[in-house]
């Protein structure tokens, strides 16, 4: 938490258990997103809203509460399980940040679930990799109405750059988009500096890697005819790039023993659970990055990051009868 300028970290819990079977990771996370504070929630036909000036909190409270009460399920009837690793995470909200800053070294789980998703009859084991991208143009300032001519307008040359690029979906597994723009001191400046946020996803690093090419390439195109081919720090306008690997991709096998796991459980609850593939990243993506591999499950929380938000009650139901039915059929199975 003190890394991420917070009040309170990761909570850890470590659940020995009774049966030789391979440690299962059980994860959520605690943070919400605004608005957020003095939350009321209404129960009302078996469905939890809020009073609906605020987000409910579903994502990913519903979560939470799921595992919680498996938890005491299975210390109320002393139901044999395998070790586990209980983890619930902070500042998910914010770039899956709690869980970069998780210390993978207090875990022992190979593999598990992570509870953060809508449907209660699938499980997610596909998810993009993402890089961040931000661009800062250096151009020269001027007073707009006496001396344009004078300056260089940063957020033209952005602006130039953006239009050359076609965001959206590229292809079923690959998205690229320009989310933030900040930039100008006021209308009657020529703008000097301008910064520009932008990411890219897919599910195929390669494909990663060449869409992310090709927007970078548009801003050194425009600088480059802008007349700083070299981008060389004292000629301007002038161009810096920073690309990250915002997070990993999560590519779970269909064949890995988590999935037939919780497919033989959702058999024994005369279910069919189906595999599933996502554009958003989540906490599983980070633990897959550090070697522990992880589905994500879903409460039935609707209307996420809205004022709409909802859960109803029956499907948190089925979705804490599936995850403890995980938690058996592992202890009867699990290598």
């Amino acid at each position: 938490g003190n890394a991420l300028g917070g009040d309170t970290g990761n909570l850890i819990a470590k659940f020995p258990g009774e049966v030789p079977a391979a440690c299962l990771l059980l994860s959520a996370h605690m943070d919400t997103v605004e608005p957020g504070r003095g939350v009321v929630p209404v129960f009302r036909d078996g469905l939890f809203t809020s009073a609906g000036n605020t987000i409910l909190g579903a994502d990913d409270k519903s979560s939470l509460a799921v595992i919680l009460e498996v938890l005491t399920v299975i210390m109320e009837q002393k139901i044999p399980h395998s070790p586990m690793d209980v983890v619930f995470t902070i500042c998910e909200e914010i770039g899956l940040a709690g869980a970069k800053h998780l210390d993978f070294g207090l875990l022992d789980a190979e593999y598990g679930y992570v509870l953060d998703a809508t449907d209660t009859e699938g499980i997610v084991v596909r998810a993009p990799a993402a890089n961040r991208m931000e661009f800062v143009i250096h151009g020269k300032d001027a007073h707009a109405g006496a001396s344009p001519e004078n300056g260089i307008n940063a957020i033209w040359l952005a602006s130039r750059a953006i239009a050359s690029l076609d965001p959206g979906r590229i292809d079923s597994e690959t998205t690229c988009n320009i989310g933030i723009i900040e930039g100008g001191l006021a209308i009657n400046i020529v703008p000097s500096r301008v910064r520009v946020l932008g990411e890219a996803r897919s599910h195929d690093r390669e494909k990663l890697g060449r869409v992310t090419r090709e927007m970078v390439g548009a801003f050194e195109e425009v600088i480059a005819r802008a007349g700083n081919a070299g981008q060389s720090d004292d000629v301007l306008p002038r161009l810096e790039v920073d690309v990250t690997l915002e997070f990993p991709e999560n590519n779970v096998p269909e064949d890995h023993p988590l999935v037939r796991t919780a497919r033989r459980a959702a058999a024994g609850l005369g279910r069919n659970l189906s595999l599933k593939s996502t554009g958003g990243g989540a906490d599983a993506n980070i633990f897959f990055g550090e070697g522990i591999v992880a589905g994500v499950l879903g409460t039935g929380m609707k209307d996420m990051h809205t004022v709409r938000e909802s859960v109803k009650l029956d499907d948190m139901v089925r979705a804490a009868e599936l995850l403890l039915e995980i938690v058996r059929t592992h202890a009867r199975e699990g290598r």
